[in-house]
């Protein structure tokens, strides 16, 4: 990767890679069938050839030097603030950008792809920055619909069932609008419009729609498990 000085420097990738994890320790470096989990959003986004830079952004030394060792820079440390369990991602995103400034660093574009993210792709991440410049827009997001409609959810209210929404009870699945949920992969932003609103971007974001088959949400051992199989199907589909 080069370390090009200049104000407008294509785009950045930032894998945000906290230390501290309390349902799976060590999550951000646990291997993940044979490597360590981070080392795959890292070489997403260095085979996608849409970076200038691939950084990491952490406070554990270890995933620094396996960041590093992956081919990802890690050129400051995150400091206690952002790494801290009430810090948000946009606190962290926002540290890093303006830190980057500080040495004279800027860039036009910037994506964000979570350390636990072993779905993400090149390709996803090549399709979601065309669709960021095609539409002129400010984020573009990854995201799943929900395989079964969430209107017709039901909670446990003292010790029975009920509909959240009984005016959606007899309804037919076709008949209620389609909803989605973010993958919590990554995301794609125009730089300059995500400083300005500090990551609460007015116009929303472009939605990018992914496979059920390619979205699993990592927070316990047995989602790990999951992953890992819904990970050996993705890659034998793609073969």
């Amino acid at each position: 990767m080069g370390r090009q000085k200049g104000k407008n420097m294509g785009a950045i990738a930032i894998i945000t890679a906290r230390g501290g994890s309390k349902r799976i320790p060590g999550k951000n470096k646990k291997e993940f069938l044979g490597k360590p989990i981070i080392c795959y959003s890292i070489e997403a986004a260095l085979s996608s050839g849409l970076f200038e830079e691939v950084m990491v952004s952490t406070e554990d030394g270890e995933i620094a030097e396996i960041a590093r060792a992956a081919g990802a820079a890690v050129p400051f440390m995150r400091s206690g603030e952002t790494a801290g369990d009430f810090a948000t991602t946009d606190d962290v995103l926002m540290e890093v950008l303006e830190e980057y400034g500080k040495r004279g660093r800027e860039f036009s574009y910037m994506a964000c792809l979570y350390p636990t993210a072993p779905f993400v792709t090149a390709e996803k991440l090549r399709t979601a920055m065309s669709l960021l410049k095609e539409k002129d827009a400010a984020g573009v997001m990854p995201v799943v619909s929900f395989s079964f409609p969430p209107q017709r959810g039901m909670a446990i209210r003292e010790g029975r069932l009920e509909y959240c929404y009984p005016e959606n009870a007899m309804k037919r699945s076709q008949d209620l609008e389609k909803m989605y949920h973010d993958c919590g992969q990554f995301y794609c932003y125009h730089v300059e419009r995500y400083m300005a609103c500090r990551g609460d971007l007015p116009d929303g974001y472009v939605p990018m729609t992914v496979s059920e088959l390619e979205v699993q949400d990592i927070d316990n051992p047995l989602d790990w498990e999951l992953a890992e199989m819904k990970y050996k199907m993705m890659k034998e589909r793609l073969r």
